[in-house]
């Protein structure tokens, strides 16, 4: 069985203090907790803070350009329906950047997991605000505060069809590993939202903030009443209430599910080599 060494690459640079490290090993957790071993799993990586971790963790990883970490993970599900994909990225890297391929991850239903690390701020140029900063954050990039309302990930996600939608906070690590595990083994596009402090550039967001905005949904939550998650995530918005749970699954065919060309294997596990001789005789 692997552990959490198995999973270690260098050693990460991140600040201290940051969400980052209890994102870290939590992932790490979930996969030895899983079952699986570096070679058994691919993990994609956007371009941000997050995206350092292809370099702290070891795995079969694939570090993408800005904003493309999820087709670069469908891609990987096409070739081997297999193996588990899961991609690690940022906020401003998944929701802004690679706003698009979000969207159409989660109406395509690919059998992905994404792991976001939220955190409102490009941390990795120093500060510029993110999509998720609340509306007046004043950044190096907004000096007198931002002008959009944030964008509500968990809202666009439910409404778009993801079939999966959770959200963490790095300061529970157990919980973020119960989440990743929960996403990893739901069949489908699911999403765990990581409502992640940046200690260097964000002084709003902190882990004082989180513990007191964030709670967690009640063992007597329905996860399947789409109304009920609908309202609740846009709570993070109008009051700045912070669900922590699986906010909403449901079953419904993936991508490849429905895809012809992989219904009896992989695409690796395809001949793909055709011989011409026969046909080449014909003209010769």
């Amino acid at each position: 069985m692997s552990t959490i060494q198995d999973f270690t690459g260098y050693t990460p640079t991140w600040c201290p203090g940051c969400g980052d490290w209890g994102i870290g090993i939590a992932i790490k957790t979930a996969l030895v907790q899983m079952g699986l071993n570096p070679a058994s799993v691919i993990a994609v990586f956007g371009i941000g803070c997050s995206g350092n971790m292809n370099d702290f963790l070891n795995a079969y990883a694939i570090h993408a350009l800005h904003g493309r970490g999820l087709p670069n993970a469908i891609g990987a599900k096409l070739a081997n329906h297999k193996l588990p994909v899961i991609a690690i990225v940022g906020d401003g890297d998944c929701y802004g950047e690679g706003g698009n391929h979000f969207i159409h991850a989660c109406r395509g239903n690919h059998d992905i997991t994404v792991i976001v690390h939220d955190n409102g701020v490009y941390g990795l140029t120093t500060g510029q605000v993110a999509p998720t900063a609340q509306k007046g954050f004043k950044s190096k990039s907004t000096p007198s505060g931002i002008i959009e309302i944030p964008i509500n990930p968990l809202t666009l996600a439910l409404t778009q069809g993801a079939s999966f939608v959770a959200q963490s906070f790095a300061g529970n690590v157990n919980q973020v590993v119960e989440m990743i595990k929960a996403g990893m083994k739901h069949q489908g596009f699911s999403l765990i939202n990581i409502l992640q402090p940046c200690v260097t550039f964000n002084k709003i967001n902190t882990y004082q903030y989180y513990l007191k905005q964030s709670y967690k949904l009640s063992a007597e939550y329905k996860t399947d009443n789409f109304e009920e998650a609908l309202k609740i995530s846009t709570e993070m918005t109008t009051k700045e209430k912070f669900p922590l749970g699986i906010l909403y699954q449901r079953e419904r065919p993936t991508y490849t599910n429905e895809l012809p060309q992989v219904s009896t294997m992989t695409l690796v596990e395809k001949q793909r080599f055709i011989n011409f001789e026969e046909l080449q005789s014909d003209f010769i």
